[in-house]
């Protein structure tokens, strides 16, 4: 057998315990430090710590259904926990020393456990109870585990024994009750003899000696009637029993040290042991012979466990834990046409025919090929002279190349066969084939008699060959691929890819598929890279669609990618599959037992992005009448590409159809979706994208909804719309508002309305002004006379001639402006069968526009009616009902705002009511209270420092209120900027509060950015922290933007964080005694989430510094990281090289504190990791986390809020 398949490695301290999950890819390991571990295998993360028990933790163990696992320590406690809650259910107390394995019953609700008190107990972990105690063994009971099926319990011990327990009584005595007989009743008390305390429940069945020293552990077989343990004698034996007694088979002899713990393959006749010798070793289960040993160079094991499902097996070391499979479980295959060719588990050669989905008998067995526990790698088929050619890595390596029967008779061996020994075999023409052996870093070119015809020396160190075209080679190293011309010996292309493991060709041979452990790299045939793309779970096949779409799958998912990089996911899948063909909706594959598999999948999604990548509109068409092609991933997809208007297509939802319309100029859908969903937002945006399409009448319409005053009037003044603008006049002087009643006499050159407003508001100067100005002198005596005064005690300025309004040369309130054209675009109109064929090859083109690049007027009405103002069925006065000319307020209905409200108290300013009706500091701020302001963060933020915020608190008092000059001798007239203009309830009244949140993401924000290019990291960090004292006293209007300050509070922490970090790091840069701190912080420079961008800076500088101290393992992840962001530039060029470099030389010169695999936060105040479970505290505003010495102190991100003070959160709005 080969080295074992490492699947997974954590380092810790010594693991004593070991479990999988039976469903997930979830191992516990329980530590020497008292410490559980859970982690993802297939991930390579740290999910959880338990750390409850004191002292070491010897014993664990899942449960099979629930969401349990069971522990046990050398604290004599058995504890079960729930991985949901993270925390401990109940504690078990009973065994008087170290708790040594602990295992929960395949149905029943028992625990098993065994004890350094010589004895085994059984507890119900339902009932919490102890409800079996055995006792025989005279020294430590280090394992006991029940049987799989039957009532029976093994235990091994230090006394040298293994003993066999029935527990038949046990279970009859705590199953439900049942009605028995006298007669059953007698029978069942006389076969259960007890023992010699009189105990029924479990007695000893069998008593096993022949090891000469203590037995560490014991295991059943699953299905066979075997036992195996393993002793501190250095022997593995395997014990066979009946019925009535039990017997030594054999032992496996091999340990140089003590054996520590043994098990039966769940699935083959193999045992597996491993002990103090640092070795696990293999046995064959019939010949007990050793298959296989792996030594691990420093590190004893001492636990080893099986995967209940799949073929995975984890062993715990001085150092951590190891997950691990003893054979590659990926089938040999060849696909040709509409047939592939494969060998099963039984080594026979089969074929599947895709057409009619049947699979052939038997052609070949091929059982002697290499040992018998290894299967074939790979199998390389000739259709010209059907023949295959299959490689094993027994022996070191060695192919075979065998003729295929004409018809599959059965498992005959070969007779004619050719051998020989080789790594990788290959065929590249109808008579050649190409051998590569890894020792000699030759390639061999043999004719079909297996004669040597040519000899090739590899350009460089290569791992594998696959074929590359007729003639040609790809050699796969492990920082680049070479495509080698095996005629010229040359190297014809080099493309910089790491690690390839396996090469799909597409089924026309012009794009190959460069498979490696995380990575899918799409070249040409002349290895040009034409994209690339990174997984996080491993990439186990691929196959090509007849399209040219890659369909690939990970562990657990069938994805796709177009040749451009746009991938997705098709399916997910219950087992590991390797994908063989792809027909129309159909996935032909092998499973991990090489048994053939057909799998559904819907194609839609990728056919349809290929379309639109090839602008075949027709098939875009097809696939969207005659499919449910539906989703938020092809909506987000589609608006990406820039093809709003297709993926208006496939949207129900009213919001995101009122999103897409308005992005794409559909004035008609967005009317529509505004009006179900009448939202004071969405009009607003539908009247901002209609003002700019020229379309006022839908403008109008919005106004309306949105009781926009200020703004109908001007919008009727500039299309001319006398009428409606004497409407809105008249409408003012009933909600009593002096200011829209003098705009609009302004806007209709009304001065007698003016004069008299100013004449009710007690404004005589102004009256007696206004009507001078006009030459009304009748009005002037009766302005004097009514303010005692006479012409002579009045000083008046110069005053010029009265401007008066502008008026419209050409009223246009009957049709909408000329100003953009909404056309619809090509595919909407195709869709609406005005195009009859619409493909890239015949273009559509724009359809005639009147002079001004518009639609017709007759469309136009067609679509809106004519008048917007009408749209409510209302001939004249739209939805406002404005009722007949005297306009009293009884016939103004619902439309018109309340004017009616409670009266404001005598004496409180506009400035108190704001402060009364918001919860919101940046409100208390504007009125002017400060300290009930300061209040409010504190519990809101825990906000202890307010000296920062002083610019803050002073811009937004300043913009609160504009101060008018009133006559000479007056104070100024105040005047209170509110942000809810339109609300005339005094409860509802809020002020303006400058800058928000659309202005902070797009200035200050974007100057935050700017420094970080510019390297500016101290100005940067400054910019930044304003933003948070910015949002810390800000206000927005909805729950989505709630959120969007959330993620800009965020942002500005990380780049906070990684600024400082950098700085930190460039005030030590000069001093040598230094560079493990700071290759330290270059490493965690690389850890805040940055824009990619910024994120590709951090890692090239700490990319750089590594290579540069000669941490080569470290700057080649880093390099990959860069990789894996951006494949293309310079950057990654660079990158390439120094990962290329780096991995030939494989070793740091300096260990620092840094673990690639492990979770962890960054301490914003030590710079420090915070690894997953360990505890920390955090700021209440921006969320950095702290080491929790740090509590209480002032915030080092904001330099406002307190570390860890509790604190009810950040109030934005007001409702």
């Amino acid at each position: 057998m080969q080295s074992m398949l490492t699947k997974f490695e954590s380092k810790s301290s010594r693991a004593k315990g070991i479990a999988f999950h039976p469903k997930r890819p979830w191992i516990l390991v329980s530590l020497h430090t008292s410490t559980i571990q859970l982690w993802d295998y297939r991930m390579g993360t740290l999910i959880d710590r338990f750390e409850e028990h004191d002292g070491p933790v010897r014993g664990i163990d899942f449960h099979r259904t629930q969401p349990l696992f069971v522990s046990g320590g050398d604290d004599y406690k058995i504890k079960v926990w729930s991985y949901q809650t993270r925390r401990c259910l109940f504690t078990l107390n009973g065994h008087l020393d170290y708790v040594r394995t602990v295992f929960f019953h395949h149905e029943l609700p028992w625990i098993l456990s065994s004890s350094d008190d010589q004895t085994i107990r059984i507890w119900n972990w339902q009932n919490r109870s102890l409800i079996c105690t055995m006792t025989g063994h005279n020294h430590y009971t280090m394992c006991a585990q029940f049987h799989p099926k039957e009532d029976l319990v093994v235990s091994a011990s230090l006394d040298q024994s293994v003993r066999v327990w029935d527990i038949s009584g046990l279970r009859k005595k705590h199953s439900a009750p049942t009605s028995m007989t006298f007669e059953d009743q007698m029978a069942r008390a006389n076969n259960n003899q007890a023992d010699m305390f009189g105990n029924t429940d479990a007695v000893v069945k069998f008593v096993l000696e022949g090891h000469d020293r203590g037995v560490n552990w014991v295991s059943f077989h699953p299905t066979l009637p075997l036992i195996i343990s393993a002793g501190d004698d250095r022997n593995v034996k395997l014990w066979r029993m009946s019925e009535t007694k039990a017997w030594e088979v054999d032992t496996c002899r091999g340990h140089f040290q003590n054996s520590s713990a043994c098990l039966f393959h769940p699935h083959q006749d193999l045992i597996l042991s491993v002990g103090e010798d640092k070795t696990i070793r293999v046995w064959d289960l019939n010949k007990r012979t050793s298959v296989q040993s792996f030594k691990r160079e420093n590190d004893r094991f001492w636990v080893i466990a099986a995967h209940p499902e799949i073929n995975l097996f984890a062993a715990g070391h001085d150092n951590g834990v190891m997950v691990f499979k003893l054979e590659r479980e990926r089938p040999a295959y060849a696909v040709h046409q509409n047939q592939i060719f494969f060998i099963n588990k039984e080594k026979h050669v089969r074929s599947y025919d895709f057409n009619t989905s049947t699979e052939s008998p038997s052609m070949l067995s091929l059982k002697k090929l290499g040992s018998a526990w290894v299967p074939p790698r790979t199998l390389s088929y000739n259709p010209a002279e059907r023949a295959i050619l299959v490689t094993s890595p027994a022996d070191g390596g060695t192919y075979e190349l065998i003729n295929l029967p004409k018809d599959a008779s059965g498992a005959v061996e070969p007779t004619d066969t050719r051998r020989g020994t080789g790594n990788s075999a290959v065929f590249v023409a109808r008579n050649r084939f190409a051998v590569f052996n890894t020792s000699t870093q030759t390639i061999d070119i043999k004719d079909l008699s297996n004669s040597t015809t040519k000899s090739i020396k590899t350009p460089t160190t290569v791992n594998d060959i696959y074929f590359g075209g007729t003639g040609c080679l790809l050699l796969c190293s492990p920082a680049v691929v070479i495509l080698y011309d095996i005629q010229q010996k040359k190297t014809i292309a080099e493309l910089a890819v790491a690690g390839v493991k396996y090469v799909i060709w597409s089924n026309d041979g012009l794009h190959a598929a460069l498979l490696s452990k995380h990575n899918v790299t799409i070249v040409t045939k002349t290895l040009e890279q034409v994209s690339s793309l990174h997984e996080t779970i491993r990439i186990k096949s691929a196959t090509w669609d007849d399209a040219g779409v890659l369909l690939y799958s990970t562990l657990n998912h069938i994805k796709y990618t177009l040749l451009n990089g746009d991938n997705g996911i098709i399916r997910t899948l219950d087992e590991t599959v390797y994908l063989t063909k792809v027909k129309g909706r159909s996935v032909y594959c092998l499973d991990r037992q090489a048994k053939p598999k057909v799998l559904t999948i819907d194609p839609t999604e990728y056919r349809f992005k290929m379309a639109l990548v090839k602008r075949n509109y027709d098939e875009m068409l097809q696939i969207i009448k005659n499919s449910n092609l539906v989703g938020q991933s092809i909506i987000s997809y589609l608006q990406k590409k820039g093809y709003p208007e297709i993926a208006l297509q496939f949207v129900q939802d009213p919001q995101t159809r009122f999103e897409l319309a308005i992005e794409c100029g559909n004035l008609e859908v967005a009317v529509e979706m505004a009006k179900e969903l009448d939202r004071p937002k969405l009009w607003g945006r539908l009247g901002a994208e209609a003002l700019s399409q020229g379309n006022h009448q839908v403008v109008e319409m919005a106004y309306q909804k949105l009781r926009s005053f200020d703004k109908l009037s001007f919008l009727y003044l500039v299309t001319g719309d006398k009428d409606k603008l004497n409407r809105m006049a008249k409408i003012a002087q009933h909600r009593s508002d002096y200011t829209s009643m003098f705009q609009n006499a302004i806007y209709l050159g009304d001065v007698e309305t003016r004069i008299q407003m100013f004449k009710e508001i007690d404004l005589y100067p102004l009256a007696y002004v206004t009507a001078k100005a006009h030459g009304l002198t009748e009005e002037c005596e009766a302005i004097l006379e009514a303010s005692g005064l006479t012409e002579d005690q009045i000083k008046l300025p110069a005053i010029g001639a009265p401007l008066t309004p502008a008026r419209t040369i050409v009223s246009t309130h009957e049709k909408n402006w000329p100003l953009r054209a909404a056309s619809q675009s090509f595919y909407e109109k195709a869709l609406l069968g005005q195009v009859e064929s619409m493909t890239l090859e015949d273009e559509p083109v724009t359809s005639g526009t009147n002079g001004f690049g518009f639609e017709d007027e007759a469309d136009e009405s067609k679509k809106f009616s004519g008048n917007l103002m009408d749209v409510d069925t209302e001939e004249d006065g739209g939805g406002w009902d404005m009722g007949d000319e005297d306009l009293g307020l009884e016939d103004h209905g619902d439309e018109f705002v309340n004017v009616e409200s409670e009266i404001v108290g005598v004496g409180m300013s506009e400035a108190e009511l704001w402060a009364r009706n918001s919860p919101i500091a940046a409100d208390h701020v504007a009125a002017g209270s400060f300290e009930t302001a300061m209040q409010l963060l504190n519990r809101q933020v825990g906000a202890v420092n307010f000296a920062p915020l002083k610019p803050r608190f002073l811009e937004i008092y300043q913009a609160s209120k504009t101060f008018l000059p009133a006559s000479a001798g007056l104070p100024p007239l105040i005047n209170y900027v509110r942000r809810t203009v339109d609300e005339t309830d005094p409860r509802k009244i809020l002020p303006i509060i400058p800058r928000d949140l659309e202005s902070i993401r797009t200035s200050d924000l974007q100057k935050g950015f700017s420094a970080m290019k510019a390297n500016n990291l101290e100005e940067g960090v400054q910019i930044f922290r304003n933003v948070l004292h910015t949002l810390l006293l800000t206000t927005v209007q909805s729950k989505s933007e709630v959120e969007d300050a959330k993620k800009i509070i965020q942002t500005a922490t990380e780049y906070i964080i990684a600024m400082s970090i950098e700085l930190e790091r460039r005030s030590l840069a000069s001093d040598e005694s230094q560079v493990k701190r700071n290759l330290e912080l270059a490493a965690y420079f690389t850890k805040p989430t940055l824009e990619l961008p910024h994120r590709q800076i951090a890692l090239m500088s700490a990319m750089k510094l590594a290579y540069q101290k000669k941490n080569h393992i470290l700057a080649a992840h880093f390099a990959s990281r860069i990789l894996a962001n951006n494949s293309q530039g310079k950057n990654a060029e660079n990158a390439r090289k120094i990962k290329a470099a780096s991995e030939r030389s494989g070793s740091d010169a300096v260990e620092i504190e840094y673990d690639q695999f492990a979770e962890f936060d960054i301490c914003a105040a030590s710079f420090t990791p915070i690894y997953s479970g360990q505890p920390f505290v955090q700021d209440p505003f921006t969320g950095a986390k702290y080491h929790p010495r740090y509590k209480g102190e002032l915030c080092r991100v904001s330099q406002v809020t307190e570390i860890g003070a509790p604190a009810s959160g950040l109030r934005l709005m007001a409702q």
